[in-house]
């Protein structure tokens, strides 16, 4: 169906102000983070402020091109530009730069590019194409594990530069499956697995199995208000587990294994309770027993995890993020200057280019990756919170424009816009403030950076593009 309309009339106004702002403000900020009083101009290509300046002018006419190409064409070459966008991960890993420890960027002179910025919308793009195609019923496990592999592949690609802070964003694509039909219970567990994550490194792994153990029992109470089936089925988990502790402690002489013989103890007191589940249908008791046995795996994986795959420097941000440590000096620099910064700000702020810490360049990164020192710095918890409500609203209009299209396309899309933007904003000003690690990932239209200023510009107004002619093309 097509309709003759005036897309930039029809291209949203609200968001692209909202765009211009952030982008304004944006670079005001990165002029304050690397202010010199010896080199003022403003358009000094010596300084960061100078290039993000260029950066800007391209970004704009970036943004023009991208809103006049037919609609059309970002649903039909979709899955080209993905695999253009996994050639170029692959790529990089050949010939690409080393920056800082990764093998992340693309070096064309004085000119450097981030492949995995412009992953994202790719990504977002052939997830779009794949779910909106035949109405892929995401309860099935082929349509899951496709959209799986559309989302991973290039993940793991990034994990091998290694970058971890980009490959984190990646996973913020399940929100995307969420909205379109993913089980509630494969996106809870992941949630549940996050969170039993840190509380397995906080806590000792007894308590925990207990209190998982205790969980279940009250969970299948209340499923199915059966006291005595409860009660006969906590008992012989009890029986079971103690003739498997005095045979560990007296015979094999075993001390420290409680773990292994509360998770054999239940996986027998499940076998015992099979034929009742198999006969009277007791879906609930099932998945609640299969969720008890896989926190207890999972957790029982997190050590591995944390002590194996994880390198030195990201688990003591992890430890330091959970109070084990306190790396002032080393590890925990980062953190502490950002936050004796915000703090410094106060209400109102010490005023612009009056940012004592800013200025004498106390916290590193402060034009990227900490960006928001500056902003919490100079203008302050009102400042601070002016720019949180700022990307807040950003993030609903978004909301309302991807609800609002017309076909399917356009909205997973949207979404996949939504939640790359929600990633970077939570993830940033949290590691600035030590609610999460410091994984190292902009904050969008705000860091310093040609790549990652383009990657968002072009993963934002493709969706606006599509929203332009949602009544242009049922796609």
């Amino acid at each position: 169906m097509r309709r003759s309309i005036n897309i930039w009339k029809g291209l949203d106004k609200i968001t692209v102000l909202i765009f211009l702002v952030m982008v304004i403000m944006g670079w005001f900020n990165i002029y304050a983070a690397v202010f010199n009083e010896e080199e003022t101009g403003l358009l000094n290509l010596s300084q960061r402020y100078g290039k993000q300046f260029i950066w800007i002018l391209a970004t704009i006419i970036l943004a023009v091109f991208i809103v006049i190409i037919d609609s059309r064409f970002y649903f039909f070459f979709a899955w080209l530009i993905y695999a253009g966008m996994v050639i170029l991960l692959l790529l990089v890993l050949i010939i690409g730069k080393e920056i800082n420890g990764a093998k992340s960027w693309f070096e064309f002179g004085s000119l450097s590019l981030q492949p995995s910025e412009f992953a994202k919308f790719g990504t977002a793009l052939a997830l779009a194409a794949f779910l909106s195609s035949r109405k892929h019923d995401l309860t099935g496990v082929t349509a899951f594990l496709t959209a799986s592999a559309i989302i991973l592949f290039p993940m793991i690609l990034i994990i091998l530069q290694p970058d971890m802070g980009s490959a984190v964003v990646f996973l913020s694509f399940y929100i995307v499956l969420f909205r379109e039909g993913l089980s509630p219970y494969i996106f809870v567990s992941g949630v549940i697995m996050a969170i039993l994550f840190f509380v397995t490194l906080l806590f000792d792994n007894i308590y925990i199995n207990f209190a998982l153990i205790t969980i279940a029992f009250i969970l299948i109470l209340a499923a199915t208000r059966k006291w005595k089936l409860c009660f006969t089925g906590l008992g012989i988990f009890t029986l079971i587990a103690g003739i498997l502790y005095l045979f560990s402690y007296f015979v094999l002489k075993l001390r420290e294994n409680e773990e292994m013989i509360i998770l054999i103890s239940l996986i027998v007191s499940g076998m015992v309770f099979a034929v009742y589940i198999y006969n009277r249908k007791a879906v609930s008791i099932m998945v609640i027993y299969l969720f008890l046995i896989g926190s207890i795996l999972f957790m029982n994986s997190v050590n591995f995890t944390f002590n194996t795959l994880l390198k030195p420097h990201q688990k003591e941000r992890v430890e330091i993020m959970l109070g084990f440590k306190s790396d002032l000096h080393g590890t925990g620099y980062n953190l502490n200057q950002s936050l004796i910064s915000i703090g410094s700000g106060g209400l109102t702020g010490k005023g612009y280019l009056q940012g004592t810490q800013t200025k004498f360049k106390f916290v590193p990164a402060q034009s990227t990756d900490f960006i928001f020192c500056t902003v919490g710095e100079e203008w302050g918890f009102v400042g601070s919170l002016v720019v949180i409500g700022l990307f807040l609203f950003f993030l609903l209009r978004l909301v309302f424009l991807a609800e609002r299209q017309k076909s399917g396309f356009p909205r997973i899309y949207g979404y996949g816009v939504i939640s790359v933007f929600f990633t970077h904003f939570f993830i940033n000003i949290g590691m600035a403030t030590g609610l999460v690690p410091v994984i190292g990932i902009p904050l969008p239209f705000f860091s310093y950076g040609g790549s990652s200023l383009w990657g968002f510009t072009i993963l934002l107004f493709i969706f606006l593009r599509l929203d332009a002619s949602r009544n242009e093309h049922l796609i």
